[in-house]
């Protein structure tokens, strides 16, 4: 990474009160590396712009710190991670998160086992899977303090698919756009259903840009009915 990039990578953690060490800056650029190599030859972002890369990626996920549900040692599961967003970035900066990141595809997942090895990652468990099916194992069921899931789905189909993994008085993060009104609205049944409730929404204006992003932190109130989370093509066919 350029020192410009660095330099915004550095200054937008200050702004979330992380200071960064020498070695976290290092991790990130490995972490960079990582991605613009495998991305030649899988999709893992369309964003390849190093700055950009730093401001919508490395630091939109440090933002889930925002929150303050993040102390540094709770046990995370990132739904439908992708290339690593915003596990990662998270793990990179506590590295006592005892986090699982989940994905449906292998090959992500191959890509995740590099970088874990490349950054010497501990406490950090890769798993390929469809969280329609993992929300039902009872080792992953409401196991988890904290669930994050950025961009994967609306927000009453996100719900379904991320907080049957919530223990009961955890937190569901949504991590979204700047246009939530419509997807907030939406949810209300999903939330009734699954025995969640909406905390608080925080706006998240990214540095270094005109980017407006938003967390939906979502508390988990009571346990979710066992016939959540159900088949994928049902959630999508008639979402709650």
């Amino acid at each position: 990474m350029m020192n410009k990039s660095v330099e915004i990578l550095v200054k937008g953690a200050e702004e979330l009160g992380i200071f960064l060490e020498m070695f976290h800056v290092e991790h990130f650029q490995k972490y960079y590396s990582l991605l613009l190599e495998w991305n030649q030859k899988m999709n893992l972002t369309a964003i390849t712009e190093e700055k950009e890369i730093v401001i919508k990626h490395f630091l939109d996920s440090l933002f889930v710190i925002k929150s303050g549900k993040i102390k540094g040692n709770e046990k995370i599961i990132d739904v439908g991670t992708g290339a690593g967003f915003p596990a990662i970035p998270l793990k990179i900066v506590f590295p006592d998160l005892k986090a699982t990141l989940l994905d449906s595809l292998q090959k992500r997942i191959n890509f995740l086992e590099r970088v874990a090895s490349e950054l010497n990652l501990r406490e950090i468990e890769l798993v390929h899977g469809r969280a329609e099916e993992l929300g039902k194992n009872f080792a992953y069921r409401e196991k988890f303090d904290i669930a994050t899931a950025r961009a994967v789905a609306p927000l009453n189909i996100l719900l379904e698919y991320a907080l049957p993994f919530v223990k009961v008085g955890g937190y569901f993060i949504a991590l979204k756009g700047k246009e939530i009104e419509e997807e907030v609205k939406n949810s209300g049944k999903s939330l009734k259903e699954l025995n969640g409730k909406i905390e608080e929404i925080i706006q998240i204006p990214l540095p270094f840009s005109d980017i407006i992003h938003h967390l939906i932190i979502i508390e988990k109130e009571g346990t979710c009915p066992l016939k959540y989370p159900r088949r994928s093509n049902v959630i999508k066919r008639t979402p709650l």
